[in-house]
């Protein structure tokens, strides 16, 4: 990528969000907005996690990864700690990587 392209969309984001700024500055928005937008965080996380561990290139798979993230989000269900969630995942998906 280009130095004028990254700076083009750098500029683009920040105006974006001077945007937001100046229509909504001063006011309060309506306390179901305001639910819904706290709300956002929460959903956008697992998804961008999906995304990345189901797909490769243009197609959705099932591979190692999505069964390193299943053992890991059952590690973290069973309250383990989060550095043995991550060793779980991690010695899971290496396991399967070395039988396939």
């Amino acid at each position: 990528m280009s130095w004028p392209a990254l700076l083009a969309l750098a500029g683009g984001a920040y105006a974006f969000k001077v945007l937001g700024l100046v229509v909504f500055g001063g006011r309060e928005l309506p306390i179901r907005l305001s639910r819904c937008i706290a709300l956002l965080p929460a959903a956008l996380l697992p998804a961008l996690i999906a995304v990345q561990t189901l797909s490769t290139d243009d197609r959705w798979v099932i591979d190692a990864r999505a069964v390193g993230v299943g053992a890991a989000i059952l590690a973290a269900w069973r309250r383990a700690p989060f550095p043995v969630v991550i060793v779980v995942g991690a010695a899971v998906t290496a396991a399967v990587r070395a039988l396939a």
